[in-house]
């Protein structure tokens, strides 16, 4: 299999790593042994810090409290936590037990809550307090029996419900810091289910091995060429997304970076934590940095501490990823992954000339992983470079399959490949492009509208915040690109003005026919525009 891309890597980047087959876990006792003292994790939200030690330490404490509780290993332990110092207790000490890791975000409902911790048989929680009422209004209807509550004031007085209800801090200290013997098989063993919607639109959970979470979190760290024990990471995306579980806490911790946890994303928060704390690392979602170039307030911060960022999710307006890079000097680059590789497979060279970056492409594929385009009616071609068919994956990275899914684990993984129903080309150089999803696809006329092309041209208008275009039903062309439209505070747009706008931009068959201008827009928990929600909102328009 031809590998163009291999000739445009940084320098420095092997085309294969020899991963270590350790457990997960393995990252964190490694790198508290030879930095016990170095800063591991600071809550943002009020300054609460953890020495490597100390996380290494509690985390096993939290093995031990599951284990004298009966939890047997492979049970799943759910998080249903936001960002703080708490999660990467709960996370590391249940897999130090030999558990199964499954988040659950903490915007989370209450039938997505059941659904999770139903479907995934959880029997123990690590619950955030606030968000416990939400748990009570379910748990007679699953099947938890361990449930640990924690908050952001350890000296809280615990008031919890009757039953097998314990104060996560207070529990903690009750148990030895000495690492519990669990016998780990990295290859074989899941780390964690971690739930997507997937290439199919239902939620189901990814079975990934510590093997699988290991390789990513040292292939991303390779790739961005972290420094050991000197970078300072922004970890304001969900770490319940497997984006920022891998790029924002199991790389970091693996290169012994410090970790800066906010608990949601803020424009003026986000920028006075990048200047106050100097800030070298900051991977996020194309939304937060169109609201970062789009703030008003962006020059009275001192940004430059930034050296990296990557750009995931979905699809990084190339207006906004040259506006970000003006403000900050550092790189940020486009990168590409999918909850089912753990999740990264695709990014762009770090390059600060910027010269092996091309933009608008997710870039060239990590050290060992192969990829290609094959056709999107039987998936068994492989098409040659420049042309649109769907992306397919292998590697290190790649899921063992869905849990309790044997059919639609069949239909993506096909002879050790991954069907990523991303509809992708490759150009003659290796560099890779997203076109956009195959269910995100505008059939209009006959003619293939890809939302994130009408996008991309949207973005490029002065006054437009964020944006987002789905494919509304129309009796006559099918369907017809409807445009959803923010503007920055204070400008002024009309729908006309737009329209013109594309029409010098555009083909004819492309153009939005109709444009809603909103205060806000939906958003994903990793913060990513929902478009199956405006999708929805349009398809349910049309049926009344």
């Amino acid at each position: 299999m031809d590998r163009p891309w291999y000739r445009f890597y940084p320098e420095g980047v092997p085309r294969s790593i020899d991963y270590p087959e350790m457990p997960l876990h393995g990252l964190l006792e490694r790198s508290a042994s030879a930095y016990p003292e170095k800063i591991a994790v600071v809550s943002g939200e009020n300054g609460y810090r953890l020495t490597y030690r100390e996380l290494n330490e509690l985390a096993s404490r939290f093995a031990n409290v599951l284990i004298s509780m009966d939890a047997a290993r492979g049970d799943r332990v759910a998080l249903f936590l936001p960002n703080i110092p708490q999660f990467l207790i709960a996370y590391y000490g249940a897999l130090k037990a030999g558990c199964v890791v499954t988040t659950i975000s903490p915007l989370a409902r209450e039938n997505t809550l059941l659904f999770q911790l139903n479907d995934s048989e959880a029997e123990s929680l690590v619950v955030y307090e606030p968000l416990l009422p939400t748990f009570l209004k379910v748990a007679s209807s699953t099947k938890v029996k361990r449930i640990f509550v924690t908050g952001g004031d350890t000296n809280k007085p615990p008031q919890l419900p009757e039953g097998n209800y314990h104060w996560f801090d207070v529990v903690l200290s009750k148990y030895s810091p000495e690492p519990p013997k669990v016998e780990i098989n990295p290859k074989r063993d899941l780390a964690c289910l971690q739930y997507t919607g997937g290439t199919t639109g239902t939620p189901k959970g990814a079975m990934l091995t510590h093997f699988n979470m290991v390789s990513n979190a040292i292939a991303f760290s390779v790739w961005t060429r972290c420094r050991p024990a000197k970078e300072v990471f922004l970890t304001v995306l969900p770490l319940s997304h497997i984006f920022g579980m891998t790029t924002s806490m199991n790389a970091p911790i693996y290169t012994v970076g410090t970790i800066v946890l906010l608990q949601k994303f803020d424009v003026k928060k986000v920028l006075e934590t990048i200047q106050s704390y100097g800030v070298t690392v900051f991977c996020g979602v194309p939304t937060m940095y169109a609201l970062i170039v789009a703030s008003p307030e962006v020059q009275s911060y001192n940004l430059r501490s930034i050296r990296c960022c990557i750009s995931g999710g979905s699809p990084l307006p190339p207006e906004v990823q040259r506006k970000f890079i003006q403000l900050t000097g550092g790189v940020l680059v486009e990168g590409y992954g999918l909850t089912e590789c753990s999740p990264g497979t695709h990014t762009n060279p770090v390059d600060p000339s910027m010269k092996s970056v091309k933009i608008g492409s997710i870039g060239l594929p990590w050290p060992d992983v192969d990829a290609r385009i094959v056709d999107l009616e039987t998936g068994s071609k492989t098409l040659p470079p420049g042309e649109i068919g769907e992306l397919v994956i292998k590697g290190p990275q790649v899921m063992l399959g869905y849990w309790k899914r044997p059919e639609e684990t069949r239909e993506v993984l096909r002879d050790g490949w991954l069907y990523t129903g991303d509809v992708a080309k490759m150009d003659e150089d290796g560099y890779f492009y997203i076109v956009d999803r195959k269910k995100d696809l505008i059939k209009h006329k006959g003619y293939s509208v890809y939302p994130r092309e009408v996008e991309d041209v949207i973005y490029e208008h002065p006054a437009v915040k964020l944006c987002a275009v789905v494919g509304k039903p129309d009796p006559v062309a099918g369907e017809v690109p409807k445009a959803f439209v923010v503007l920055k505070d204070g400008a002024q747009l009309t729908a006309d003005e737009l329209i013109n706008f594309l029409k010098e931009r555009l083909e004819p068959y492309k153009l939005v026919r109709e444009v809603e201008f909103r205060k806000e827009l939906p958003l994903t928990s990793a913060g990513k525009v929902h478009r199956r929600l405006l999708r929805e909102e349009e398809l349910s328009k049309a049926s009344k």
